[in-house]
């Protein structure tokens, strides 16, 4: 169904949801009472867990970049390569996974992945050299990268629409505790044990989030919606057996960003995103040095502020979001408009990002002393609230938009945004050593402000948007 059909998701039907479309939602709505709120609930927090993880194999490698270079005897820049190239291999892994979830279901995607995860992070720990660390930092992350796509594939089996945000919101927050707490826990490992030692604690999270998962995860993707099942009863009908496995593109879900809703959705996120590597990536030699955090530890408490605010933005933000797809369906008599929940991601990318940025700028050049630190932890509180007004809801927008395929959808928009910013990391100690630190954030606040630009068309102009193509969008029954 492409969106130019006369649907109830256009804008311009004009026509509150009546008869057959009315028992079509009725009866939809029923498949999300499959599971009582305790059970939700504890999906979302197994769930969120193995987010939580993905985000601490790298919150836990960047305070450690100076000591891990040491270790192994070789320079920041190069260790901080390890960085992009997990990004890449996230990217890579996401897509794969949630085309195979769609496929196979959410529960055994969890139960590959995490061995995967507790086995890199053991090899990364036992490493001796760069070809060894670069090689299970693949692993690993491929074995985290289900976290975000799969985890927001399940909050879209198990919560409604109108209920959809704030459970995202909560797994977003509940996932971004890692920015606050990894940092801390990577940068103490690094000064007063060892980097090795923590990446060791993460295998062994992995195996008992993998043994919880086992017993407590059951599926909880929609019946006779996975394509093993579409697979069986063709090939049944047919007279033939079905495949016992199936070979699917890595990158299939990147074909949705022919979607021009969906990429400027993905472009939006990563408007946002991008923010936290510059302030984050080079914090030893910016932040450490101009303040004199001579170690590790010190330099992950940095890291605090924002964290606490993503753990703050994140469920607010989705909450929010919910609260505007609720006023303006009201406000159109029952229609339902998708591009109103990106009405919430609008004071993130045209002020909380952009400004915070300019401001971590100024205040480290110019602010020395205590009152300079102070400021800038104050700003990193506020980017990170920022970020996950954009992220939060943007990951409920394609979950929203292309709910069949809600794992793809949220894998193709994650994957986009790690694509970018692996390529972006790279760039920024040499930008800071060419033009500084000022130019630097400046830059990079025109990027969120360029978001907030393609955002606002998106919420202008979503249905006209989504009349291009021949794709599979979301109707107001099957939200």
């Amino acid at each position: 169904m492409s969106a130019s059909e006369d649907t109830p998701l256009l804008a311009d039907s004009g026509a509150t949801l009546a008869g057959n479309d009315y028992d079509a939602v009725q009866k939809h709505n029923e498949i999300y009472d499959r599971f009582p709120p305790a059970s939700k609930r504890l999906f979302v927090g197994m769930t969120a867990f193995t987010a939580l993880m993905a985000l601490f194999v790298s919150g836990t490698f960047i305070p450690s970049i100076p000591e891990i270079a040491k270790d192994l005897d070789t320079t920041p820049d190069v260790v901080s390569m390890a960085v992009s190239l997990s990004m890449f291999c996230v990217a890579l892994g996401s897509m794969t996974f949630s085309s195979y979830s769609t496929y196979y279901g959410r529960r055994p995607i969890y139960l590959v992945g995490l061995p995967l995860l507790c086995a890199g992070s053991f090899g990364v720990a036992w490493a001796h050299n760069l070809t060894e660390l670069f090689g299970w930092r693949v692993i690993q992350a491929l074995g985290a990268s289900p976290g975000f796509s799969v985890g927001s594939g399940v909050i879209g089996d198990i919560y409604k629409l109108e209920e959809r945000g704030f459970a995202m919101g909560v797994f977003t927050g509940a996932a971004l505790l890692g920015p606050a707490l990894a940092p801390v826990a990577g940068g103490w490992a690094a000064h007063y044990s060892s980097w090795r030692h923590m990446q060791e604690a993460i295998g062994v999270a992995a195996f008992v989030a993998f043994v919880i998962m086992y017993f407590s995860l059951v599926e909880t993707k929609h019946p006779n919606t996975k394509g093993i099942e579409k697979a069986r009863l063709k090939a049944q009908e047919e007279g033939r057996k079905p495949p016992r496995f199936v070979f699917l593109n890595p990158i299939g879900p990147m074909a949705l960003l022919r979607s021009p809703v969906m990429l400027l959705s993905c472009i939006a996120g990563y408007t946002a995103l991008v923010s936290d590597f510059v302030l984050l990536i080079p914090i030893a030699y910016t932040i450490g040095t101009r303040y004199h955090l001579d170690n590790p530890f010190l330099i992950g408490l940095c890291f605090i502020p924002m964290g606490a605010g993503n753990f703050i933005g994140a469920p607010l933000a989705g909450k929010y979001s919910d609260h505007m797809v609720v006023k303006w369906r009201a406000r159109r008599n029952g229609v339902w408009y998708p591009e109103d929940r990106m009405r919430a991601t609008t004071s993130g990318l045209g002020l909380l990002i952009p400004l915070t940025l300019i401001a971590c700028g100024l205040t480290t050049q110019f602010v020395p002393g205590p009152l300079g630190l102070t400021l800038n932890l104050i700003w990193f509180f506020f980017n990170g609230i920022g970020i996950d007004v954009v992220l939060s809801p943007v990951g409920s927008y394609c979950v929203d938009i292309m709910h069949e395929n809600s794992a793809e959808a949220v894998s193709a928009n994650q994957g986009f945004r790690a694509l970018l910013c692996a390529l972006t990391i790279p760039c920024i100690f040499p930008l800071i050593d060419s033009i500084g630190l000022i130019p630097l954030h400046l830059i990079f606040a025109g990027v969120a402000w360029i978001g907030y630009g393609f955002t606002v068309w998106l919420i202008r102009d979503g249905d006209r948007l989504r009349a291009f193509g021949n794709f599979k969008y979301t109707d107001a029954a099957h939200t």
